[in-house]
């Protein structure tokens, strides 16, 4: 299983596409991973301005790979991920109902250089466990549904105009980087009065996660401390779902309020981790104008 956000693969290896670095097959199949083909559909919200190709409406869902070429046709040059959760709009620009499709998903890309428009997952889970599985996607927002023997995940994209321009919420890679460190020497100290790993099986547990994340996204183009950025978010994020859910040692009310506290703004500062190491080459042209 893949512990990266479908549209954080979208983006990395969308990004390797469209510089060159990587051929259209290598890439679908980075993006796609164990799930079904995965396939691009135009919302019918979108003009001829915004998707040239305007027929691609009456033409029905298609091959992503046909959506990728005909997006660097239209002049994208870069992806950007979004990893909004309530509160915490990470990575959008708008319109409210991109907005609203990115929330419900807790993930959405950005184009960058072309016609204004994103695309949001849209994931449907078959077979055993199913409905347990897309409620788990839901509500971790930026967890991959993993397929299995018996379990097929399709995913559909679904393709939206957005407002242009750069999200304003979204930290550079070294801004991350800083305040990562700074949250984690904070939690460390703070977490450990309340035992917050110390029963439960969470040790193990946290244990297992340090090897989980590393390899992740070998997209071409990325910078090795954008990747070393991602695997630690990725791991901190899981650590802090992973200490929301175990039992702690806190025994009264207060402690288990003081932990939330701790623990829910460190997984919004991994998520901001991740956006930023996600966006590394297009933050990159930017910056280099």
């Amino acid at each position: 299983m893949s512990h990266e956000p479908r549209a954080g693969r979208l983006v990395a290896w969308g990004n390797a596409l469209l510089a060159g670095a990587t051929s259209p097959d290598e890439a679908v199949a980075a993006i796609t991973g164990g799930d079904e083909p995965h396939r691009v559909v135009v919302d019918e919200s979108v003009t001829g301005r915004e998707w040239p190709g305007g027929s691609a409406r009456e033409e029905g869902p298609m091959a992503l790979s046909i959506a990728l070429g005909r997006l660097r046709a239209a002049g994208v040059t870069g992806l950007m991920l979004a990893l909004p959760s309530p509160g915490h709009p990470l990575g959008l620009t708008g319109p409210p109902e991109f907005n609203r499709r990115a929330l419900e998903a807790g993930q959405a890309v950005l184009a960058v250089g072309g016609p204004a428009v994103g695309l949001v997952p849209e994931v449907t889970v078959h077979g055993p466990g199913a409905a347990g599985a897309e409620g788990a996607f839901a509500a971790s927002g930026t967890a991959a549904v993993p397929a299995g023997p018996d379990r097929a995940v399709r995913v559909l994209w679904r393709l939206l105009p957005v407002r242009p321009g750069f999200p304003a919420s979204v930290p550079s890679l070294r801004e991350a980087q800083r305040r990562i460190n700074g949250a984690l020497h904070e939690a460390t100290e703070r977490l450990g009065a309340l035992d917050v790993a110390s029963v439960g099986g969470a040790a193990e547990a946290v244990a297992e996660l340090r090897d989980a994340f590393r390899g992740v996204s070998g997209a071409p183009g990325y910078p090795p401390e954008a990747v070393r950025l991602l695997e630690l978010s990725l791991r901190l994020e899981a650590t802090a779902e992973l200490a929301l859910r175990v039992e702690s040692a806190a025994v009264n009310a207060a402690e288990a309020a003081e932990r939330e506290r701790i623990l829910l703004p460190l997984r919004s500062i991994a998520r901001e981790g991740q956006v930023a190491a996600y966006n590394a080459p297009v933050e990159e042209r930017a910056r280099r104008g």
